[in-house]
């Protein structure tokens, strides 16, 4: 393996977003938000910005977190992805 293949492709701790779509919900923002911040504590309100489609129907948020390791970003994805108010995570 060369150098470059020895590298994380994220050097950590970085900021890092992470795109939550669903149908529109008036908890939905709250509820993603508590469920980011049991793996990313530091997160705070203003870490998340919140668009409405144009029809109204769906939500999509950007968490931009903190990530302090590989782990915490798959233990993150793990539980948003499982959320049933969750369609996509990108």
């Amino acid at each position: 393996m060369s150098q470059d293949q020895d590298k994380p492709l994220i050097e950590f701790p970085a900021r890092f977003p992470i795109k939550v779509m669903g149908a529109r919900h008036d908890d939905f923002s709250q509820t993603i938000f508590e469920v980011v911040r049991v793996h990313a504590p530091d997160l705070v309100a203003e870490d998340i910005e919140l668009r409405v489609s144009s029809g109204g129907n769906y939500v999509s948020l950007t968490v931009t977190v903190t990530a302090i390791s590989q782990a915490q970003l798959d233990e993150i994805y793990r539980a948003v992805t499982g959320h049933p108010m969750v369609k996509y995570v990108l």
